[in-house]
């Protein structure tokens, strides 16, 4: 049996072109992968997976075939998708990182497996894109191997508490997981980072029972205490300058008196205070940097 008689006749108007193509040790040129319909497309997937363990990688036309493979394959991937979307994420972003693990299954797959493609891809389609989630979804960063306890820690606790009908402690966890009580608190803490509560949700537990923001709870940096280690670090700076420095800048910063009246005051020229109050906040400003 010729390579041409061998293509299925089902393939439709791809039948003749695929079996003319092979009979020349081609790969058939397709305009528009991503419509050719699912049945067509494992078909010619096995023909082009066929042809892609005989090229040269990096060649031209193996590229032409792992891309057309793609391409034709694309479907999975939404199937796939569609599993997630009620996620808040875009649909075209899980579609984006799903392709991923498509690609990943064509570049693993052999026909000496004797399974469909679509039966190999979709674990490595859907496990790519959970590991999306995975990896995004928390509020705060946190190590995947902190990530991947939250998860035992989640499935054990649901399992011990339907056992013994109530939570299990900290030692009982640890046992059950086989880890130590130090990794699973760490792991309830790491836990607090996967989401994050807004600071302008309403507190209900007011004291007159109205409900007012966290925001109108938490604090905020005092700019009066900075100011007070500023001073308190300026003093002995202050004290070694001399005192026609020192006159200077309690005109300029005491007094607030312009450098025009500080000049009159003194009997030199604005231009000289301009300077000299340069020179003096310079030496401040620098012991102030040395210090910290």
């Amino acid at each position: 049996m010729s390579t041409a008689s061998a293509v299925p006749t089902e393939l439709g108007q791809y039948g003749a072109t695929l079996g003319q193509t092979l009979a020349d040790q081609e790969l058939p040129y397709l305009e528009s992968p991503g419509e050719v319909a699912p049945k067509d497309a494992r078909e010619i997937s096995k023909l082009f997976f066929t042809r892609l363990a005989e090229l040269e990688e990096g060649t031209h036309e193996y590229q032409y075939a792992r891309n057309t493979l793609i391409e034709l394959n694309v479907a999975l991937v939404r199937y796939a998708a569609n599993r997630f979307r009620n996620r808040s994420e875009q649909m075209d972003d899980i579609v984006q990182v799903g392709t991923i693990g498509l690609i990943k299954a064509i570049d693993r797959f052999e026909l000496s497996r004797e399974v469909e493609f679509a039966t190999f891809a979709v674990p490595y389609i859907v496990g790519e894109i959970k590991r999306f989630f995975r990896d995004t979804s928390w509020a705060v960063h946190v190590p995947r191997r902190l990530q991947e306890l939250r998860i035992d820690l989640a499935k054990a606790t649901d399992e011990m508490s339907q056992h013994l009908d109530r939570a299990p402690t900290t030692a009982e966890l640890a046992e059950y997981l086989g880890i130590d009580e130090e990794q699973v608190i760490e792991g309830v803490v790491a836990s607090n980072g996967y989401t994050a509560g807004s600071i302008d949700m309403p507190m209900d537990d007011t004291a007159d029972g109205a409900s007012a923001p966290l925001s109108d709870r938490l604090g905020a940096p005092d700019a009066d205490l900075e100011t007070a280690e500023n001073v308190q670090a300026l003093k002995p700076l202050i004290e070694e300058l001399d005192e026609r420095e020192k006159q200077i800048l309690r005109m300029r910063f005491g007094a607030e008196m312009t450098q025009a009246e500080i000049g009159a005051e003194l009997g030199v020229s604005q231009m000289h205070v301009s300077r000299l109050l340069s020179r003096i906040t310079t030496r401040l400003r620098a012991g102030l940097l040395a210090v910290e």
